[in-house]
């Protein structure tokens, strides 16, 4: 990533770190990924046949997280400020960002839309007749109801804006981060060759900020297996089969979701969402294991950037997504509602549903990263429409821990095609190199500049990013 906006200033890129080793060539007890599977297994065995055990371990993964998150907002910072920096043109940052959003309101759509569809035809809470007026509030889910009763469908377009830019980082607001990163490099871009040397500066403190990443994910594994072993000793595997029809509907329809609608918009750019999610597959181990996709998120950046997708596209689609490309939360979103309608005998006509998805394109914005953000949109949504007992999150919220996991999933597959997606919307995508790279495991160093490309090219500056974070 560092040579990208160092060959544009014309000063020479930091030194990158070698090549990792081809997968084929690393034994199978040496990858990360089977260290973190073997980790959940061992994490539900634990929590399984001693809860309390379980339950103690909590620490060890919220531990492994927040020092994911300690990283979060200043690689997000460092990318979209030096893809901006390393642009020729600010029309193309807000071309792709444009392109972006346009991309994110599409799919929010089509998830509700695919949620709502399946509520409705399996009808999960037909049999559950629980009495609205039998259902009190308390504990988070008290907690959860109130936040989002004080959410206006509007809170995502004013919370943009940080009171302080010291404060979005301290407080780990992305979409804030995100604002101020891009106003910082499109300052940065505008004063011209005065800015060159801190473009370079930038993308050295990258590769830095990088390798601190690479070290603490050496810790994955352990994470992974305290936040399993909490989970399944805090809430049981009981909790699963009580209710496992609603649970096993959301992941089924967010596995339909991913491979048809996912895959089908991924073959008409020629490329196996199969070969895809096999590439990502550390990303969605350390996702199931922490029930957090924001665990994830700068290698992710790191890997889309090794298939060959231009920096400033990575640096702004990726982080954005996290706030408004959630597909696994407007799945939820959709069937978690009715599901309550249904389950407490509130009719909801064709229309009163329309009405539901309409405030939910809205609420289900500007939440990634906030605990609990799937419960407060729920919330927030109820609250606002008035037609489904707001009290009634309650009959779900005992299982809301093991949902959150499928909504991560999601979400990270997700924002990793809609990255793909603005990349060919672009025409710098080149479909034969990310298919060499999802084929091989490794990524293939750039040899062009980043300077408007030809159509179908996508080559742009070495990832030294990517390379220290594989090392």
């Amino acid at each position: 990533m560092a040579a990208t906006a160092s060959t544009t200033s014309g000063t020479p890129p930091a030194a990158s770190p070698s090549e990792p080793p081809s997968e084929t060539s690393t034994p199978w007890y040496r990858q990360l990924y089977f260290w973190v599977l073997t980790a959940i297994v061992t994490g539900i065995l634990t929590g399984w046949l001693w809860p309390s055990v379980g339950v103690a371990l909590e620490p060890v993964g919220t531990t492994f997280v927040s020092a994911i998150k300690m990283l979060i907002t200043p690689i997000v910072f460092l990318t979209v400020v030096a893809g901006i920096g390393g642009v020729d043109s600010l029309r193309r940052v807000g071309r792709v960002g444009l392109k972006s959003l346009l991309y994110f309101q599409a799919g929010t759509l089509v998830a509700l839309a695919v949620g709502l569809l399946a509520v409705n035809l399996f009808q999960p809470g037909a049999d559950v007749h629980a009495h609205p007026g039998d259902l009190r509030l308390s504990g988070g889910a008290a907690q959860y109801v109130k936040d989002g009763e004080d959410q206006s469908w509007w809170h995502f377009l004013t919370d943009i804006v940080p009171s302080s830019a010291v404060g979005a980082f301290a407080e780990g607001n992305i979409l804030q981060v995100i604002f101020f990163a891009v106003l910082f490099g499109v300052a940065l871009k505008a004063v011209g060759p005065v800015g060159a040397p801190l473009v370079d500066g930038v993308n050295r403190l990258s590769a830095v900020v990088f390798k601190i990443l690479h070290y603490v994910m050496l810790a994955a594994p352990v994470g992974a297996f305290g936040a399993m072993a909490y989970t399944i000793g805090r809430y049981g595997v009981s909790t699963l089969t009580s209710l496992g029809r609603l649970i096993g509907l959301f992941y089924g329809t967010s596995l339909f979701f991913v491979v048809v609608v996912l895959g089908g918009v991924l073959a008409l750019l020629r490329i196996s969402i199969f070969r895809l999610l096999h590439h990502l597959r550390e990303e969605f181990l350390i996702v199931l294991g922490t029930s957090s996709s924001e665990s994830v998120l700068p290698t992710v950046m790191a890997k889309l950037e090794g298939l060959g997708v231009r920096r400033d596209i990575v640096g702004l689609t990726v982080p954005t997504g996290y706030s408004f490309n959630l597909d696994g939360s407007s799945i939820y979103l959709s069937l978690a509602a009715v599901y309550i309608g249904q389950a407490t005998d509130t009719p909801l006509t064709l229309g009163q549903q329309l009405g539901l998805l309409a405030v939910m394109i809205l609420t289900s914005k500007g939440s990634g990263g906030v605990t609990g953000a799937g419960f407060i949109a729920l919330a927030a949504t109820l609250s606002t429409v008035g037609t489904v007992p707001a009290a009634g999150i309650m009959l779900i919220f005992g299982i809301d821990k093991f949902m959150s996991e499928c909504r991560a999933l999601t979400n990270l597959a997700g924002n990793s095609v809609a990255t793909l997606v603005v990349a060919r919307w672009e025409g710098v995508l080149d479909t034969a190199r990310v298919n060499r790279v999802l084929r091989t495991g490794l990524p293939e160093p750039s040899t062009e500049p980043s300077k408007e490309p030809p159509k179908e090219s996508g080559v742009h500056g070495t990832s030294t990013t990517g390379k220290a974070l594989a090392e």
